[in-house]
């Protein structure tokens, strides 16, 4: 959430600062909006304070025999306008968090506006794969290795869902063991959040209510409006870990990482290239997530960069980096970078890693506050998270950069001890 005092003081900043991200706003009505609800404030303390001067007299005008007929009526005339100015003011409050929840972050200064078509590419590891032969699409692969099993993950499922099988799953499984085997070597510690999150999750996130139909809502039948979903990102459970917190500023920065299923609705049809494993309603994934003093963020997220990007390049893919624009970034993000690994059957560079930075804005609404030395007053904290890895789209890239003209597919290195020093897949019999 946008700070309402950066709103109050530098509309016009703000306005600019949004257009950015292509979003047209027009802050009459709220600043005039909002100066009337701090009259009424003042108004309603000033008439709880002659209620109580009031009620102070009472009782001695008893004492002395007075008639406190006419003090009681006032009391009452009183008592009325409090009570309607606390029922306007619940109401202006409603709208004016309603506005504020709608408004997504300021892009940071060094972030280009416009959309994804001004994204600026900042890395490139490595050369593409050359072949010596016609390379083949990962779903021919997998299904030849039989490695994944699209068909009965149909059947389970739905469209967009499959099933690791034998060496498939045994592949998957080793890359998450060597994602969680460098972030604990580099100090973050792991977490296993719960799955079903309640929707205060989503708003600190940012999610809601602007992207409550992105998730998988779950709800009872006498409910009209759902309190829990499925989470699409461990992120959503990470940055509510010190919600409505108060931390030390010397325990900062903290590091988690979180391992989870991811659960999207992805709605949408399917481009004819993104068949497999590209888009998907579940996938698994390694959360990165940190919680700094603003001091500290922006060198935050020149870390969650490097280890992301550092994970791909240990795994022997061709891959890019790329600053987003700021249109293209996330509502909740004030900058972001994205690992984009090589898929040659596409053609095409797909996203395995954003890492962001959120500034001070899940904080705003998650209340999630550090108390500074200097001041010995609470301020907000600065959050950042980054994938470190999502699976589906690095599975995909393993394959198809790693086949063999034979159909078979060498395993990196790197997975090799999680494979029990196995080296290669060759196709089923």
């Amino acid at each position: 959430m946008l700070d309402i005092n950066l709103i109050r003081n530098q509309p016009e900043f703000v306005a600019e600062k949004l257009s950015r991200k292509g979003v047209t706003v027009d802050f009459t009505d709220f600043l005039e909006q909002d100066r009337q609800r701090r009259q009424l404030i003042r108004q309603t303390e000033d008439l709880k304070a002659e209620k109580n001067k009031t009620s102070a007299l009472i009782p001695g005008m008893k004492k002395d025999g007075k008639d406190i007929t006419p003090v009681l009526a006032e009391m009452k005339k009183i008592s009325d306008a409090v009570r309607e100015g606390d029922e306007q003011l619940a109401r202006l409050d409603q709208e004016q968090n309603r506005f504020l929840a709608s408004l997504p972050n300021l892009p940071a200064d060094d972030v280009p506006a416009g959309g994804k078509e001004n994204n600026q590419v900042i890395k490139i590891s490595g050369e593409k794969p050359a072949f010596t032969f016609s390379p083949k699409h990962h779903v021919d692969l997998v299904e030849a290795a039989k490695l994944i099993d699209y068909t009965r993950g149909a059947k389970l499922g739905g469209s967009g869902f499959w099933v690791y099988t034998g060496d498939g799953a045994r592949l998957e499984w080793a890359l998450l063991n060597f994602f969680i085997a460098e972030h604990l070597q580099d100090g973050y510690q792991m977490l296993l959040p719960p799955h079903i999150l309640s929707y205060d999750c989503g708003y600190t996130a940012g999610q809601f209510p602007k992207f409550e139909e992105d998730v998988f809502q779950l709800k009872r039948e006498d409910q009209e409006s759902f309190t829990h979903f499925i989470l699409p990102t461990a992120e959503t459970a990470l940055v509510n870990l010190h919600r409505d917190e108060i931390m030390d500023e010397d325990t900062l920065p903290l590091k988690y990482f979180a391992y989870t299923p991811c659960y999207r609705k992805e709605a949408g049809s399917y481009r004819s290239e993104e068949r497999g494993m590209i888009r998907g309603h579940q996938f698994n994934k390694i959360e990165l997530f940190q919680y700094t003093v603003p001091e500290q963020s922006d060198a935050a997220l020149e870390e969650l960069v490097s280890k992301a990007a550092d994970l791909v390049e240990k795994l022997g893919l061709h891959y890019r980096v790329s600053k987003l624009a700021a249109g293209d970034c996330s509502a909740s993000m004030r900058k972001t970078y994205d690992i984009e690994v090589w898929i040659p059957s596409m053609n095409d560079y797909k996203e395995v890693s954003s890492a962001s930075s959120a500034g001070d804005y899940q904080a705003r609404r998650g209340s999630i506050r550090y108390r500074a030395k200097k001041t010995g007053k609470p301020a907000f904290a600065h959050t950042l998270n980054a994938s470190g890895l999502a699976t589906s789209r690095i599975f995909p890239a393993i394959v198809e950069q790693y086949q063999q003209e034979d159909g078979s597919i060498l395993i990196p290195e790197v997975l090799r001890p999680w494979m029990g020093g196995q080296k290669k897949i060759d196709i089923a019999p």
